[in-house]
């Protein structure tokens, strides 16, 4: 939503900066470029605490509980799968009220002094992955897992007898159980999730 900054009547208003767009080519195994990607980056490190933002903490899974994981998956011949979120952060909402300037490239003519709020987060800013961590353990906990007490990013779900265990590591999910059609039951409630 476009605002003009002077009709705001907020005190101590923060406008996030925007870095720059990032553009990036993916290739094939052959070198072959199949997407070209562009990213919108914000200037976090300019960022205000309590004004910008109050949380940043993301809990990640330890590499020990990783390690761990994957040894109980070993121990117990269970099949390992790998998940990662494209797009992660730009799924997180955001608590706080941000503004931007609008982007370069993006700027409306005749109004080049009006802001945008952002309702999601970008790359870049500070809240980002804690406002990504926060989606993520929603969506998890409403698809019936548990949260670890000792590791709060390592989840668990029963599925009649036969135990899901999810590792998070930002963006990254390891994913084993016994049952390979329960690991393919998460990978497409996860996709349509996110």
């Amino acid at each position: 939503i476009a605002m003009g900054l002077g009709s705001l009547l907020i005190s101590h208003m923060a406008i996030a900066q925007l870095d720059s767009w990032v553009y990036k080519l993916k290739k094939n195994e052959a070198e072959k470029v199949v997407k070209h990607k562009a990213r919108l980056v914000a200037r976090g490190f300019v960022q205000q605490p309590g004004i910008d933002f109050d949380e940043v903490f993301a809990p990640v899974a330890r590499m020990e509980s990783i390690r761990l994981l994957l040894a109980v998956a070993a121990q117990k011949v269970w099949h390992v799968h790998h998940m990662d979120v494209k797009s992660a952060f730009l799924n997180g909402d955001l608590a706080e009220e941000v503004y931007v300037k609008q982007p370069p490239g993006f700027v409306i003519a005749g109004e080049e002094d009006k802001v945008l709020r952002l309702r999601k987060a970008l790359y870049g800013l500070r809240q980002a992955p804690r406002a990504w961590n926060v989606k993520l353990d929603h969506t998890l906990k409403e698809l019936g897992f548990d949260q670890s007490k000792h590791e709060h990013a390592m989840y668990r779900r029963n599925n009649g007898g036969s135990a899901l265990l999810v590792g998070v590591y930002v963006d990254d999910l390891v994913i084993t159980g016994p049952s390979t059609r329960a690991i393919e039951q998460f990978k497409e409630e996860m996709k349509a999730k996110f």
